[in-house]
């Protein structure tokens, strides 16, 4: 038999305390326990599948913010770092290199944005109007495997390519008439050598991202613009374009959050003594100053610099768009 007080609730003695009686926040943390122990016990493969992006975001994003409070400090080997406040930040301001180097990383960055970022997208759109299925796959599979090489091959091709003794294209304006030209140390070319190659590897690939986009379109509405007489130019223009939009605004305002990445891989491969101050970057410069000369915390500020200004950059870029299109990251 449960023993009952006079005001009917259960008695402490027994143990049992009825559901009007429990803090409601114990049962939601109950609940959220719950739900969080049955969520991990389905879907553990896909957690295990997801833990070495999250230990890599972890180690290599997330736990250097915290050290880069080195930006204000004197480094010691030995004993506790001295703070200095902005001593380094100030340093790096009156640093000419500094400017040329900022001035580099934005020519660069600009250029990638104005000749690369369009690429994917008409890229996307050329493949949509592929009718034959199996053409258009074989043409997917070659634009994609760039993407999947690393710098130091790609560099290894441009080099090769573009030398002016045997490369294939000196090869072909010298069968044109025109004098060959040595593009690798020659300051005038060698930025759009590093647009190029990297519209050559990310084109394909970034163009997967739109073309997924396209796919997603509601095929009813292409079939309504035949039914007007609607052309294929038209359908383009009035039906593809504006399905896309969102996917081209999130990924527009992730190219500006990361203006300032002008490509370490790539420069760095790329770069040699002849052309070094035209393609010089914030990132190489970074490594100069910390790897090479030991300037751990003035190489400290340069990126958390970079970092901060990209941060702006991106919010500034993200409340643009939700004004103009109404959308946004977040």
């Amino acid at each position: 038999m449960t023993k009952h007080d006079r005001t009917g609730a259960f008695s402490p003695e027994i143990g049992n305390v009825p559901n009007r009686a429990r803090p409601r926040q114990v049962d939601a943390y109950n609940s959220r326990g719950a739900r969080l122990r049955d969520g991990v016990r389905e879907w553990w493969p896909y957690y295990l599948m997801l833990a070495p992006g999250l230990i890599y975001f972890g180690l290599f994003h997330y736990l250097p913010i915290w050290e880069a409070r080195l930006a204000f400090e004197d480094l010691r080997i030995i004993g506790p770092n001295v703070w200095v406040g902005t001593k380094h930040f100030a340093q790096l301001f009156a640093s000419p290199t500094f400017f040329e180097v900022l001035k580099n990383t934005l020519i660069i960055s600009a250029m990638k944005v104005a000749f690369v970022f369009p690429l994917p997208i008409i890229l996307s759109l050329l493949l949509n109007e592929v009718r034959s299925g199996r053409f258009r796959r074989g043409v997917q599979s070659v634009i994609y495997l760039p993407h999947f090489l690393s710098w130091v091959v790609i560099a290894g091709i441009f080099i090769a390519a573009l030398s002016p003794s045997n490369g294939v294209v000196n090869d072909l304006r010298d069968f044109v008439g025109l004098d060959r030209r040595s593009f690798m140390t020659d300051s005038g070319s060698i930025r759009w050598v590093l647009v190029w190659s990297e519209a050559w590897r990310s084109a394909g690939w970034d163009s997967l991202l739109y073309f997924a986009a396209i796919m997603a379109i509601d095929p009813a509405l292409y079939e309504a613009a035949e039914m007007d007489g609607a052309s294929r130019w038209q359908k383009m223009r009035h039906i593809t374009l504006p399905g896309i939009v969102p996917t081209i605004a999130t990924l527009f305002i992730l190219h500006v959050g990361l203006f300032l990445n002008a490509g370490f891989d790539q420069v760095f491969n790329l770069s040699n003594d002849a052309i070094r101050d035209k393609i010089d970057i914030i990132d190489t410069y970074v490594y100069r100053l910390g790897i090479t000369g030991g300037q751990f915390s003035l190489a400290t500020a340069a990126g958390l610099f970079k970092g901060v200004i990209g941060m702006i950059l991106m919010i500034g870029a993200h409340t643009l768009s939700k004004r103009l299109t109404g959308k946004g990251v977040w």
